[in-house]
């Protein structure tokens, strides 16, 4: 196997989803894998699961890193859901940020709309509702949505895009503010989702949407973000055709820390006031000169994810053999894919912890190891504790800072097998 990026025959039938052209660069080919939030009940521990390709390719026309194999997003958003964005206290605390800083840029008010593409179960709206702005979320889980609304941010359960969008004006709906965070990501018809938007936008209205940069996921190796929910994984470059089809221009970014490194994009109407930034310049540029756009960037990417699952194999063997314990923190959908990935099963994990009870109880996905609540380490006291979740290792390590008392260590896989010190 080289280190060159592989042509496959069979995926030459593959259209890109944003423009059509046929897909037949690989990224990076992960395998067989089941849908990373579909956690088993403990009362289905004996029924089989479905595993699909979990393969990304790149478009050699508009340069949009996809995955080959789209699997319907109602497999994924459901009444059923586990994903709950309050649950990491970093997240509020990134949201309520936000909230400020565009009530500020922006001078939203009382007289002001906001709307909330994927909003969850509340985590950022719900500081716009304490601050008087009138807002509306939409959210096609149930379960989510039950939260926010107990949060008393109102929520539609839709899935956006273009239909959904006219409807939502036809009630009134067109708003000041229109967000998505981390979204963008998990529509399998990205030109019908950004289709939509200028439908409930106002004529200067603004659009702001926060997704993984491509270029980091490249650059750190977080192949482990790459899972059957994530359709897209995106760059600025790949983005403005889509944009310009929709009506739509970008006229800023901010460069994020979070998810192993962002961007926020800020966008609105072709013809809107709003006069573009250095920034969006500039993060092209650095894009093209780090080669997104060239299929050369992509060599050799899927050779350092194989050198990182054995890395982490290693890791995990040695310890075995020596006879110590091993814990993981997180039962994050990245985590899911990664110990997929690896084969990392109960001969290696005892358990995952996880603050959400929803998963609590549960089964991970094709590994099957359980699910249970932080606690549990502190009775259990293992000698390691994978952080699943990477992007947040300091919110975690601060969290379960107690394991050191026992001379447990915290260790993460990603962009290396690494303990921490």
């Amino acid at each position: 196997m080289t280190n060159a990026v592989q042509s496959h025959p069979a995926a030459t039938q593959a259209p890109c989803r944003a423009c059509g052209a046929p897909l037949a660069q690989t990224v990076v080919d992960l395998g067989l894998s089941p849908v990373s939030n579909a956690f088993i009940k403990a009362g289905d521990a004996a029924r089989a699961e479905t595993f699909y390709p979990l393969h990304a390719m790149v478009c050699e026309h508009c340069w949009l890193v996809q995955l080959r194999d789209a699997t319907p997003a109602e497999t994924h958003f459901h009444d059923d859901y586990v994903y709950f964005s309050s649950y990491s206290s970093s997240w509020l605390e990134h949201a309520r940020r936000y909230v400020e800083a565009m009530t500020a840029r922006f001078g939203l008010g009382a007289a002001s709309r906001v709307m909330e593409l994927a909003s969850n179960d509340g985590y950022l709206l719900q500081y716009f509702v304490q601050a008087g702005v009138p807002c509306l979320g939409v959210e096609p889980t149930a379960n989510t949505a039950a939260a926010a609304r107990a949060r008393g941010v109102d929520s539609r359960e839709l899935f956006f895009g273009t239909a959904t969008a006219h409807a939502l004006r036809e009630e009134g709906w067109q708003v000041d503010l229109l967000l998505g965070n981390n979204v963008l990501a998990h529509v399998p018809d990205i030109n019908d989702f950004v289709g939509g938007m200028p439908a409930v936008l106002k004529p200067q209205g603004v659009i702001t949407l926060e997704f993984p940069h491509l270029l980091r996921l490249i650059e750190q190796n977080q192949f482990d973000t790459l899972y059957h929910e994530h359709y897209s994984y995106l760059s600025l470059s790949a983005l403005q055709p889509i944009f310009a089809r929709a009506g739509l221009r970008v006229f800023d970014v901010e460069h994020l820390p979070t998810h192993g490194g962002s961007l926020r994009v800020f966008a609105c109407h072709a013809n809107a006031g709003h006069a573009a930034t250095p920034a969006v310049a500039a993060a092209l540029a650095e894009e093209h000169a780090a080669g997104l756009d060239s299929a050369a960037l992509y060599a050799g990417f899927a050779e350092r994810v194989r050198k990182a699952k054995r890395d982490l194999l290693a890791f995990l063997i040695e310890a075995r053999n020596a006879g110590k314990r091993i814990a993981a923190y997180g039962a994050a959908a990245k985590g899911n894919t990664l110990l997929n990935y690896c084969g990392a099963g109960t001969d290696f994990i005892d358990y995952v912890v996880d603050r959400n009870p929803t998963k609590q109880g549960r089964l991970l996905p094709g590994t099957r190891i359980p699910v249970v609540a932080p606690e549990q380490v502190f009775g259990d006291r293992p000698d390691y504790l994978l952080i699943l979740p990477w992007n947040i290792k300091d919110e975690v390590m601060a969290q379960m800072a107690g394991i050191r008392d026992w001379g447990g260590r915290f260790v993460v896989a990603i962009p290396e097998t690494a303990v921490l010190p």
